[in-house]
């Protein structure tokens, strides 16, 4: 059985959910992929201690604090491949952005391949089921464009902004197909 409940932030509406005992989605209202890596209805519960736990870094985090990924119990539903993606977002350190393509050649390694395709790549980063704890919000495009958020590009300049990313080598692009 899954659980959800709701958490207000500073980028809006968030939906937490749990297996009861570990973390299995962070969404935000409206993010595309929303609760889709659940197959079953997941039942409102506002009292579950892992969910109490992850509203207080949560606090923390959007205090402008840098709580640790540790602090909580994750179990992301994924493929091997996209596990193995979540586990490097979850390496990028607090307030520093890395690339698609940093991450092509870091999972390429660990899955004994020559290249791996910053596009798959994307599509993991994208399809993460524990957004802003597992921090897709730090990749970014090879020439500084700030792609393909699922929770909306304007969250995503939010979110860097909060961290004190320095923005100056960063933007949204005009066109295209990952906005």
């Amino acid at each position: 059985m899954y659980y959800k409940t709701t958490y207000t932030s500073p980028v809006g509406l968030i939906t937490l959910a749990c297996d009861g005992d570990n973390i299995i989605g962070v969404w935000n209202e409206g993010q595309k992929y929303h609760g889709s890596n659940i197959s079953t209805e997941m039942t409102v519960k506002d009292d579950i201690p892992v969910l109490e736990v992850a509203k207080k870094w949560l606090d923390r985090y959007f205090t402008g604090k840098n709580p640790a990924i540790s602090q909580l119990p994750l179990a992301p539903i994924g493929g091997e491949f996209r596990q193995i993606v979540w586990t490097i977002l979850c390496q990028i350190p607090y307030g520093e952005v890395t690339t698609y393509g940093e991450i092509a050649k870091i999972v390429a390694s660990k899955m004994n391949k020559k290249t791996m395709s910053s596009q798959a790549v994307g599509g993991a980063v994208g399809h993460n089921p524990i957004s802003i704890i597992i921090p897709c919000h730090r990749v970014v495009g090879t020439n500084g464009s700030l792609i393909g958020y699922a929770g909306g590009i304007n969250k995503k300049v939010k979110l860097l902004e909060l961290e004190g990313v320095d923005m100056s080598h960063l933007f949204v692009p005009t066109k295209g197909t990952a906005l």
